[in-house]
């Protein structure tokens, strides 16, 4: 009786065996790989497609790894042991590298190894399987790239694989870009109409150069191809759209740089009257600032590097201030009212701190590396972002609301005003006059310092850095008003979107032409710019 019932009992029991084998953890599938590793040297290309089928199905980290050895040619068997090594070739000679562990085993002479050859049906299942690998990989960015490599490549033999990878996924935006290589692949398959019509709506929703490369081919497929006409068309508008927007978000940012490079010299020209040539120079001082703090921060205390642009930037105000008082009081202050000697002298100035810096610094280019917080891009649609510029625009617009503040509600801020709307009767109330001109002078160099600090993160710094803004500052403080901080801010967006949108149609150089054309002919219909300065000084 016992034997009657312990019959039936067996294939249940079995079952029971074979699923507590298929449970058990990593350390069986490991084993597992590795034995399969260990055969890919064994018998001919048929046995070594199945055993590479099979890798493949392990779903093994180490697998992608393994299969770009094997496609490069670099995947040997040790002759001595039969270990399977990746051969890397360097300049003291081949090195043999552990395929499973990654160890490094040490020289590998030249015909201490064979290589494990492939055919091109393997190279074939290879390529499907490190794609297939990638698309099912633990890491986001990973999966990511996989689905737009295949995108690009929109090869009939992944769609299986991204069945696959896209039933597995959850991450909506992997999905999303799952989905469009399928409809890619897909297109370039012998699939029904249907099928490829979807793919094209899919494509189409997409909208980029990408979606448009894949879906071009087929715009004379007399099935699909009203559907491809109608989606390429669609694609074209939209990308008309982004790129104005691109161009829009590029004239900000230039013009967030124009802004920061005028906002002082708008104090020292708009209202002291000075026409400062050394302005570039003083631009140039902040970045050469910069550069040396974050030469210093290397040296001593590498960690701060990501805080060197926040210890930069008030020395670079610092230095920067500090000279313009000294060209106030030791040059400028015996020119008031004499602008064409106040021109040569200032220009003179340039000249020396140009100089001065080829001397100290040399005259070749520094580099000042940015801050990992300011380091990459993001994308916005089809809109490229960098994190540079975007930290850019907002120190300008800090600073510019920073200035504001100084200038309207501190006591600093009165005397100045006072002293330029009415500069007798200010020292009749007993305000330093000569005091408050040096602080005013010193205000402007200080706010070009912190433009260097910017500026250094975009641009080469050089001893010609000042150079290259110094024209443009002047455009931006005559078109906006001379001595009105909210012309500044207009003049200075406002030509950094007219610049970015002239550019694609007339070059820079002529762009720029047309630039101080429009603002000549402007300044004979208001002379005083955008914002006219208010009070006696404007009306004198």
């Amino acid at each position: 009786m016992k034997n009657v019932l312990a019959l039936p009992l067996r294939p249940y029991l079995a079952a029971l065996l074979t699923a507590l084998a298929l449970m058990m953890p990593s350390a069986s599938r490991a084993a597992g790989f590795e034995e399969l590793v260990a055969r890919l040297p064994e018998g001919g290309y048929s046995d070594r497609a199945q055993t590479i089928d099979a890798i493949a199905r392990t779903g093994d980290p180490r697998a992608a790894q393994l299969f770009e050895a094997l496609l490069e040619g670099r995947l040997h068997a040790r002759k001595a042991d039969g270990r399977v090594v990746i051969v890397v070739e360097g300049a003291a000679g081949a090195t043999a590298i552990d395929a499973l562990s990654g160890e490094s085993l040490g020289e590998a002479p030249a015909r201490s190894t064979e290589r494990i050859k492939v055919n091109n049906r393997l190279r074939g299942m290879l390529r499907s399987a490190i794609g297939a690998l990638s698309l099912t990989s633990p890491d986001r960015e990973t999966r990511l790239r996989a689905a737009q490599s295949v995108l690009k490549s929109g090869d009939p033999a992944d769609i299986e694989a991204l069945d696959a990878a896209l039933s597995a996924e959850s991450d909506r935006e992997v999905a999303a870009a799952l989905a469009e290589a399928r409809a890619a692949a897909i297109l370039n398959a012998k699939a029904p109409v249907a099928e490829r019509r979807a793919a094209v709506a899919i494509l189409a929703a997409r909208g980029d150069a990408a979606a448009q490369a894949a879906l071009a081919p087929h715009a004379s497929d007399p099935a699909i191809g009203a559907e491809v006409a109608a989606a390429l068309a669609r694609i074209e508008r939209t990308q008309r759209m982004w790129g104005v927007a691109q161009n829009v978000w590029y004239g900000l940012s230039l013009g967030s740089v124009l802004m920061l490079a005028a906002i002082g010299l708008a104090i020292t020209f708009g209202v002291m009257g000075v026409i400062n040539m050394a302005h570039g120079e003083l631009v140039m001082l902040g970045a050469y600032t910069t550069f040396a703090v974050q030469e210093a921060i290397r040296g001593s205390a590498p960690w701060l590097l990501d805080f060197s642009l926040l210890i930069a930037a008030p020395l670079a105000m610092l230095v920067a201030g500090g000279v313009g008082i000294a060209i106030e009081r030791g040059i400028v202050r015996h020119l008031y009212g004499r602008p064409l000697e106040t021109l040569l002298a200032t220009w003179g100035v340039s000249l020396i701190l140009q100089q001065a810096v080829r001397t100290i610094f040399g005259p070749n280019n520094r580099e000042v590396g940015n801050p990992s917080w300011m380091s990459g891009a993001f994308e916005i649609g089809q809109m490229t972002v960098t994190w540079s510029r975007l930290w850019i625009l907002i120190f300008a617009l800090a600073v510019f609301f920073a200035l504001l503040l100084v200038l309207r509600r501190s006591f600093f801020g009165l005397q100045m005003r006072a002293v330029t709307q009415d500069r007798p009767m200010a020292a009749e109330m007993g305000i330093d006059t000569g005091r408050v001109d040096a602080l005013t002078f010193g205000l402007g160099a200080g706010i070009a310092g912190l433009a260097g600090v910017a500026l250094s993160q975009i641009d080469n710094v050089s001893p010609n850095l000042g150079q290259s803004y110094i024209v443009d500052s002047f455009m931006v403080v005559v078109f906006g008003g001379a001595g009105n901080l909210w012309g500044a801010l207009a003049g200075g967006f406002g030509l950094g979107v007219v610049n970015k949108f002239l550019e694609p149609w007339t070059g820079a150089v002529l762009g720029k032409i047309l630039v101080l054309a429009f603002i000549i002919l402007f300044i004979q219909k208001r002379p005083r710019g955008l914002f006219a300065q208010r009070g006696r000084a404007a009306e004198a």
